[in-house]
């Protein structure tokens, strides 16, 4: 009897946490499927099939050229992270040298500061540069929160690969690079596609910093572009479409996770236990 219970227990609070999870996501999308005064009235199950808001939100105002933002800017972010993070985690991994675990607590310390601590410096360097009002900007500052967590993550992994196919190749006559992008590359996919993958999250989400360094509509990712929608006049918010707007962002995240969960779980697990 209590181990039914414990049982029952269990798959109720499995339950819940699914329904929290989820609900929130199923409403939007129940709500972008309304129009006009329907809008308003609560219904937890769709009543109509209206595609009007999806219709509306890609053929007015700038929000395709917004996605194409987001898109440019976090397939970016994620590149160069995991370019710099996958060098950087062979040095601080494989090669021994003096600071180099003051060198970790300094990355890991840049993670620990709030983004609201760090605007007002970061905006000066943006502006110093030249990149204020351009994708540049963005890249350049989302690398500030991606970079810490994927070198991390990859010097971890790193550290648990056998010693003895670095070896090996070495006496192949291989170089460092080609130890890195032949030999360790092949055998980093888990831990890449988990920091790869939570860093097109992190940029894809991000708004402080997108809301910040650009000032045109046609230089704003899609969470700023989502604030700022507006209805025919300046006081009116269209439900509609930012519910629209806020599915048509949202599915490629949940498709990205339900695609590369197994990879994911596997590379935060990384360097867990030891064998």
């Amino acid at each position: 009897m209590t181990r039914l219970l414990q049982t029952t227990l269990f798959y109720v609070l499995i339950a819940i946490i699914v329904v929290v999870a989820v609900f929130p996501f199923y409403y939007a999308v129940i709500t972008s499927l309304k129009s006009g005064t329907a809008l308003f009235e609560i219904d937890y199950l769709p009543t109509s099939l209206n595609l009007t808001n999806y219709v509306a939100v890609f053929t007015t105002g700038t929000f395709p050229r917004n996605l194409f933002n987001s898109l440019l800017v976090s397939i970016s972010v994620v590149a160069i992270s995991l370019f710099l993070g996958v060098t950087a985690a062979y040095a601080l991994a494989r090669i021994r040298f003096a600071g180099r675990s003051a060198l970790m607590l300094a990355i890991l310390a840049v993670s620990m500061f709030p983004q609201i601590a760090v605007l007002a410096g970061l905006f000066e360097l943006v502006r110093f540069f030249g990149l204020y009002n351009s994708p540049l900007a963005l890249i350049f500052s989302y690398l500030i929160s991606t970079l810490p967590f994927t070198v991390w993550v990859l010097t971890t992994f790193v550290r648990d690969l056998p010693i003895e196919i670095e070896e090996a190749a070495i006496v192949d006559g291989a170089t460092p690079w080609i130890i890195i992008t032949r030999v360790f590359l092949p055998l980093m996919w888990p831990a890449l596609a988990t920091t790869g993958l939570l860093a097109f999250i992190s940029a894809w989400n991000e708004f402080l910093f997108a809301l910040t360094f650009t000032s045109t509509n046609d230089q704003r990712t899609v969470p700023v572009a989502i604030a700022l929608l507006t209805g025919n006049s300046q006081f009116e918010i269209p439900w509609g479409h930012i519910m629209a707007a806020s599915v048509v962002v949202t599915v490629p995240l949940v498709v990205l996770v339900l695609i590369f969960q197994r990879r994911i779980i596997s590379g935060l697990t990384a360097g867990g236990v030891k064998g």
